[in-house]
């Protein structure tokens, strides 16, 4: 079952001892602006999947951010969100994967939900499982029907 926020309120997501982001809900036309990002657009044709995740979550991260504690400058000082802090608080490998599994993977198993079963990886049969009972070998080897004579 599905639970609908009605409210839509932004929440805060704990990503990092003493880090915190304020993201808005991860919506339909967020995702879709996400989408449309231009660093997406300027990717080479043959990026890796690994580039292409990166560069969706910060597209996704610019739009859902709204907020954050415990982002600092190199003094120590706390900085506002901008697009660059975001990008660069994304290059940090342990707040990257926090934020793929609690934001982005958590709105993609909503989206999975809707579906009953995945689709088979190659084709309606290929991750089915056999139902039916093997056939049995014949018992004995039969002989050709007789053919007719022509003459």
């Amino acid at each position: 079952m599905i639970r609908l926020n009605m409210t839509a309120t932004p929440q805060w997501l704990d990503l990092a001892p003493d880090l915190r982001l304020q993201v808005a809900p991860l919506t339909t036309a967020l995702m879709v602006s996400a989408r449309a990002d231009a660093a997406l657009e300027a990717l080479p044709e043959d990026a890796s999947q690994e580039e292409l995740a990166l560069v969706m979550a910060k597209s996704v991260a610019r739009r859902a951010v709204l907020d954050w504690e415990g982002v600092g400058d190199d003094a120590g000082n706390a900085v506002p969100v901008t697009p660059e802090g975001i990008d660069a608080l994304l290059d940090i490998w342990p707040v990257f994967e926090a934020f793929q599994t609690q934001y982005v993977a958590h709105g993609l198993l909503l989206d999975a939900e809707k579906n009953a079963s995945a689709p088979s990886p190659s084709g309606n049969s290929a991750g089915a499982r056999a139902i039916a009972k093997p056939a049995r070998p014949p018992r004995a080897a039969v002989a050709p029907a007789p053919t007719a004579r022509q003459g």
